[in-house]
């Protein structure tokens, strides 16, 4: 027989059991007996059966709620890409009712972190995406999901301790380590290169930032030990109009500097004070297709951006909650996203979103 043509009456008269019963079965209800769902248990080995869960998910006919953890961000972030994925993947599973909502945390600030988690414990999601605060506190959160039986997604920075459902990001530690390779292509025979960071208190926003600088430092100490890595620390607590006055000082004290890396997505910062003050002989390596970062590709004032599909991320973990919950299919649990690197010449060719 056909199995795409195998019906609950073909079942059912193999079984010798009602259409009821079997449909019980297959939809895993109480009020079935052991004898029968033995005998419909055998009757589907024996027919080869495999159901269409994708027909029954949308029969179930119920609304799936999954909730994103994710900081307060502006429009020109990282994290906007990962909303837009986001929300574009609830759009293509519309039929089944999936819906995304964002609960926003300040980085930095746990007791916001902690206000967003409880909010999203008091409304019961099907499932949850969490960019983590720190171990220890997103472990008190992850620990009432898993009580709960809510799967979860951890996008951005990978803490495998906290057993999620998955994982969406980059392998930060080998994209730093990739982007010194590919900077030193080009700044072999320079002594000293700008590492430009955004802090807020002295710390940098994320532990996937810290895990690329990690690998970017090994690098340089391995193979050009001798250049020096000079930072410069542009708070976030500073007003944006005073950067401008802090990067003029940088390369007045620094007139060897030809050549910046930061592991933000704010390398636009640099990029755009080189286009007000004509430093054309400034070269930026920075990460992320943000908007901003593309025009200054496109203008030269950065040279390279390191993508790390941001849109994607957020598609996928939307998706892969949709595949977990509505689907009942297996994911994978480690996905890391593809390091590539983006120039004037070919950044009009990088495809940001799922066609």
């Amino acid at each position: 027989m056909d199995k795409a043509r195998i019906r609950i009456k073909d079942i059912a008269k193999r079984a010798g059991v009602s259409t009821g019963t079997v449909d019980r079965v297959l939809h895993n209800r109480p009020s079935v007996s052991p004898e029968a769902r033995a005998k419909v248990e055998a009757a589907l080995k024996e027919m080869d059966y495999t159901p269409n869960v994708y027909a029954s998910a949308l029969a179930y006919n119920k609304s799936f709620n999954f909730h994103f953890i994710i900081p307060k961000h502006s429009s020109e972030a990282y994290w906007q890409e990962i909303e837009e994925g986001a929300m574009a993947c609830q759009k293509r599973h519309a039929d089944f009712q999936v819906k995304v909502k964002m609960i926003y945390y300040q980085r930095f600030d746990e007791q916001t972190f902690v206000e967003a988690t409880k909010k999203c414990l008091d409304e019961s999601p099907d499932g949850v995406v969490i960019v983590p605060s720190g171990l220890d506190l997103t472990r008190s959160f992850t620990d009432k999901l898993h009580e709960s039986n809510i799967p979860f997604i951890l996008l951005d920075s990978y803490m495998p301790d906290l057993k999620p459902l998955s994982f969406y990001g980059q392998d930060s530690f080998s994209s730093g380590y990739f982007a010194a390779r590919m900077l030193m292509l080009v700044a072999s025979q320079e002594k000293e290169i700008m590492l430009m960071k955004q802090t807020l208190k002295g710390n940098v926003a994320s532990k996937q930032q810290e895990n690329r600088e990690m690998g970017f430092r090994l690098y340089m100490h391995d193979h050009f030990p001798n250049v020096a890595i000079t930072e410069l620390n542009l708070p976030l607590e500073k007003e944006k109009e005073k950067y401008a006055s802090m990067l003029e000082d940088f390369f007045v004290k620094h007139p060897k500097v030809h050549h910046c890396i930061t592991f933000t997505s704010k390398a636009h910062i640099v990029g755009e004070f080189l286009q007000h003050t004509n430093r054309r002989n400034v070269q930026i390596m920075g990460y992320d297709m943000v908007p901003k970062n593309a025009e200054c590709v496109r203008q030269g004032s950065i040279s390279f951006l390191i993508a790390q599909h941001a849109y994607m991320q957020g598609y996928y973990c939307v998706n892969a909650l949709y595949e977990a919950t509505v689907l009942n299919k297996e994911v994978n649990p480690v996905n890391y996203m593809p390091i590539e690197i983006l120039t004037k010449e070919n950044i009009e060719f990088y495809r940001r979103k799922q066609r």
